[in-house]
C-alpha cells in the first residue's frame, strides 16, 4: 500500500474508532456491533505495524503500554488538588451557606450538585488536544504519574474531540487539564469477583480498593483488566465561563463522561430535596457513591470565598448516612500519640461494613466515652461512610447481660509506665514523660510519614527497628544515616540500604508547609500549617520557588509574637500558643 494511503487510512480509522468509543462509553450508545469495532481496531493495528512511522500517542492502540514499570515517578500538580469540607446534615450546610455569605456577600446563581463518586481523584493533561499525562491526587501538591494506566480507560479521550464551537476549539489547541474520579462499576466489580473466584484468585474488597490498586499497577496491562470508568467534573484551566453548569457541557463536548444525574439548585431546599432522592435511591445508581458535592454555581465568586487550610470555601461535600452493622466492643486499648496524648481505641469483634474488614475504631477521648455510655462487652453500632475512619455511634443497652465493665483512664502510662495527668483546660490525659518511647516513635513516624515529609520506605516498623539499634533518637538522625549504618540489620541489604538512603537524600528539599505539619506541633494539621505558610510567605516575601533556609523560618518563628499569630484568619488562641510555645523551647530548636 502507498504510503500516503495508508497514512489517510490510518488517520480516518483513529477518527472513526474514536467516534465509537464516544457513543458507548460516554454516552452510553452501542452505535456498531463490538465485533464490527474490533476489526476496525485490528485493521488500525496492522496498519500500523506496516508503517511504524504513523504510530501517534493518541491511536486506540497506544491504551496498553509495553513494558511494566519499575515504580511510579512523582509529578508536580499544575496547581494544588483540594480536599473537600463535609457536611454530614441540613444544620451543617445552613451553617455553610451562612459563613460564605460573611466572607463574599450574598451568594447568587444557586448551586451545582455532582454526585460524590467513590473512587480515586486524578488530573489529565492535555497539549494540543493529545493526552500527555495522569496524575494520582497524592497530597494535593505531588502526586504519581500513572499516565499508561489512565490511558488504558477507554471513556478517558486520548485526543480532545473539536466540534468545530469557536470556544471548543481554542480549549483543543492549547494546553488544557481535565479533572476527575477513576471509578469501578458495581456491575464490573461483580464480574471480576466472579471471574477470579473460579480461577481460585483473591476477591475485590470493594470497588474503591479496587480502583486504587488497579491504579497503581505498575503493568498497565493489569490496569486494562480492571475495565476502570472515567468520570470528568471539574478543570484545572481557565475555560472563560460564568456557571458550573457550563463547565458540564464543555467537558461533555470535548469528549468526557460527565453525569447526567448532576444537576443545579437554586438554592438550599433545592440541594436538600436532591440530596433525599439520591440518597435514597443510590442503590439503584450502576457506581458507588457516598454522598454530594455541592458547589457554588457562579464562578466569580470562588476567587472571593477561596480556601482555607486544605480545602475551598465555595464547595462542600454533603455526605450520605454511612453503612452501619453491629458488632461488640471486646476491649478498649490506649495509644499513645506523638504529642503524649493517650488515645483509647475500640478492639472490636470484626465486623465487615462495605466490604471492609473493621476490628478497632477510635473512642476519641473520655468525654466521647461519657456521652455514648460505652462500656467493655456492649453491643454497639459501627458506622462507615466513605473514607471516613469507622466509628461506634450508639450503644444497644437493652443487650446487656450484666457482664459489661467501666472503662477506665489508666494511671499510668501503657508504655513507659509514667504517671498519665489530664491537661489543663482540655479533655485529653497526657504522658508527663517528654522522652517517652512511644511519643518519640510516633513523632518519628509522623515525620516521615505521607502526611508530613512523606520518605518511601520508612515506615513504623523500620524507625522502632533504627531506635533499637541507637541510630535515630530524632528527626535529624535520619539525614546522617549511610548504607553502612543499615547494613547489619535485619531485612537490610545492599540495595535495601542504598535505596533508604536515597529516599531519605530526595526529601532534604521540602516545602514550608510540610515541614511544618512534620514538625508534630500541637494542634498543628495541614490546614494551619498551610495558614502559618501563606502569612510567612507574604510577610518576608518567600515565593514558591525560592529557597529558604531552616535558620531563616527560625528566625521568623522565633520572632513572631502570639499576637501576630492570632491575626493569621482562622488560628485563634490555642493554635497560636501552641506554634509560639513550640518555637520558644529550647530542646525544639
Amino acid at each position: 500500500m502507498d504510503k500516503n494511503i495508508a497514512k489517510n487510512r490510518i488517520e480516518k480509522l483513529k477518527k472513526e474508532i474514536a467516534f465509537h468509543r464516544y457513543q458507548y462509553h460516554v454516552l452510553d450508545k452501542e452505535s456498531i456491533g463490538q465485533e464490527a469495532l474490533d476489526s476496525l481496531k485490528n485493521e488500525l493495528f496492522k496498519l500500523e505495524q506496516a508503517f511504524p512511522e504513523f504510530i501517534t500517542s493518541d491511536s486506540p492502540t497506544q491504551r496498553i503500554g509495553g513494558q511494566p514499570l519499575d515504580k511510579f515517578k512523582k509529578a508536580t500538580h499544575s496547581s494544588r488538588m483540594l480536599s473537600l469540607f463535609d457536611a454530614f446534615n441540613k444544620q451543617d450546610m445552613a451553617d455553610w451557606e451562612a459563613r460564605n455569605i460573611k466572607i463574599g456577600g450574598e451568594v447568587k446563581g444557586g448551586y451545582f450538585c455532582e454526585l460524590k463518586l467513590d473512587g480515586i481523584a486524578i488530573a489529565i493533561r492535555y497539549q494540543n488536544g493529545k493526552m500527555i499525562k495522569a496524575i494520582t491526587r497524592g497530597d494535593g501538591q505531588i502526586g504519581e504519574d500513572v499516565t499508561g494506566n489512565i490511558k488504558t480507560i477507554l471513556s478517558v479521550p486520548l485526543k480532545l474531540t473539536d466540534i468545530g464551537n469557536k470556544k471548543i476549539a481554542s480549549i483543543v489547541n492549547k494546553d488544557f487539564e481535565v479533572r476527575g474520579e477513576v471509578i469501578m462499576t458495581k456491575a464490573v466489580f461483580k464480574e471480576l469477583n466472579k471471574k477470579y473466584k473460579k480461577v481460585g484468585k483473591a476477591e475485590l474488597k470493594n470497588p474503591r480498593n479496587a480502583v486504587a490498586g488497579s491504579v497503581r499497577q505498575l503493568d498497565s496491562a493489569l490496569a486494562a483488566e480492571r475495565k476502570l470508568d472515567f468520570v470528568a467534573y471539574e478543570t484545572a484551566t481557565d475555560l472563560g465561563i460564568k456557571n458550573n453548569s457550563e463547565k458540564r457541557e464543555i467537558l461533555g463536548s470535548l469528549g468526557f463522561k460527565t453525569l447526567r444525574e448532576n444537576k443545579y439548585c437554586k438554592d438550599l431546599k433545592e440541594v436538600e430535596q436532591t440530596h433525599t432522592h439520591w440518597e435514597k435511591n443510590r442503590d439503584k445508581l450502576p457506581f458507588e457513591v457516598d454522598g454530594m458535592v455541592v458547589k457554588v454555581n457562579d464562578l466569580s465568586l470562588w476567587g472571593a470565598l477561596g480556601t482555607v487550610g486544605k480545602g475551598p470555601r465555595y464547595m462542600m461535600a454533603y455526605k450520605f448516612a454511612g453503612i452501619q452493622v453491629t458488632t461488640k466492643l471486646k476491649d478498649v486499648v490506649w495509644q499513645v500519640g506523638r504529642t503524649g496524648i493517650l488515645t483509647p481505641i475500640a478492639v472490636l469483634e470484626p465486623a465487615n461494613v462495605g466490604g471492609v474488614t473493621v476490628t478497632h475504631a477510635t473512642l476519641h477521648n473520655m468525654d466521647e466515652i461519657k456521652r455514648l455510655g460505652i462500656k467493655i462487652n456492649d453491643t454497639v453500632i459501627l458506622e462507615r461512610a466513605g473514607d471516613v475512619i469507622p466509628k461506634i455511634v450508639k450503644v444497644l443497652f437493652k443487650l446487656r447481660a450484666g457482664k459489661e465493665k467501666v472503662i477506665i483512664i489508666p494511671k499510668k502510662c501503657p508504655m513507659c509506665l509514667s504517671t498519665v495527668s489530664k491537661i489543663q483546660g482540655e479533655v485529653a490525659y497526657r504522658c508527663t514523660n517528654i522522652d517517652c518511647y512511644a511519643i518519640n516513635l510516633r513523632r518519628l513516624s509522623h515525620w516521615t510519614g505521607k502526611g508530613a515529609i512523606d520518605i518511601e520506605g520508612l515506615g513504623p516498623r523500620i524507625i522502632e527497628q533504627l531506635m533499637k539499634g541507637g541510630l535515630v533518637s530524632d528527626v535529624a538522625d535520619f539525614y546522617s544515616l549511610t548504607v553502612g549504618d543499615l547494613k547489619p540489620l535485619e531485612r537490610f541489604a545492599d540495595k535495601s540500604a542504598e535505596n533508604l538512603v536515597e529516599a531519605i537524600s530526595n526529601k532534604k528539599e521540602i516545602s514550608l508547609e510540610r515541614f511544618l505539619i512534620g514538625l508534630g506541633i500541637h494542634h498543628i494539621g495541614e490546614e494551619s500549617a498551610l495558614l502559618l505558610q501563606q502569612i510567612i510567605n507574604s510577610k518576608f516575601q518567600i515565593t514558591n520557588k525560592s529557597q529558604a533556609p531552616i535558620s531563616k523560618i527560625q528566625n521568623i518563628l522565633e520572632k513572631i509574637s502570639i499576637e501576630q499569630l492570632e491575626d493569621i484568619p482562622d488560628v485563634g488562641p490555642i493554635v497560636a500558643g501552641s506554634v509560639y510555645d513550640w518555637f520558644h523551647s529550647k530542646k525544639n530548636i
